[in-house]
């Protein structure tokens, strides 16, 4: 299967996602682009985020009500530290969640396993 190239609307929109710190909804990428200028529907939003996430290039969070929120993420595995507030995001390593995660996985006989973790709290400009 051959791979395409990006299109000039999902290149603005990987663009836009790399110039963010924190994570930031399709709805406000989308509204961001359009301020700038560059004229990307929201489907085109949507779907780019999605195959950015299946390929693994940005990392999606649900927000406490339920949102999915994306960002460009450095590479390899690692967990989020979210203020409820504002949005900050600090990336986290855990060697303890994983311990943690592999003693219960194996205990229930599971193999193979993954997971996310995202830790919400309030940051300490927020509190």
């Amino acid at each position: 299967m051959t791979t395409r190239r990006p299109t000039r609307q999902q290149n603005a929109v990987i663009d836009a996602l790399g110039s963010g710190g924190d994570f930031t909804s399709a709805q406000d990428l989308h509204a961001q682009l359009r301020a700038s200028g560059d004229k990307v529907g929201l489907a085109t939003v949507y779907r780019t985020l999605s195959t950015l996430a299946d390929a693994g290039d940005v990392d999606v969070l649900r927000t406490a009500d339920g949102e999915a929120v994306y960002r460009r993420c450095s590479t390899g595995h690692h967990h989020h530290l979210v203020c409820r507030s504002c949005g900050r995001t600090v990336e986290v390593e855990g060697p303890t969640v994983e311990r943690w995660t592999d003693a219960v996985a194996a205990e229930h006989g599971f193999t193979d396993v993954a997971h996310t973790l995202e830790i919400f709290g309030t940051c300490r400009a927020c509190s």
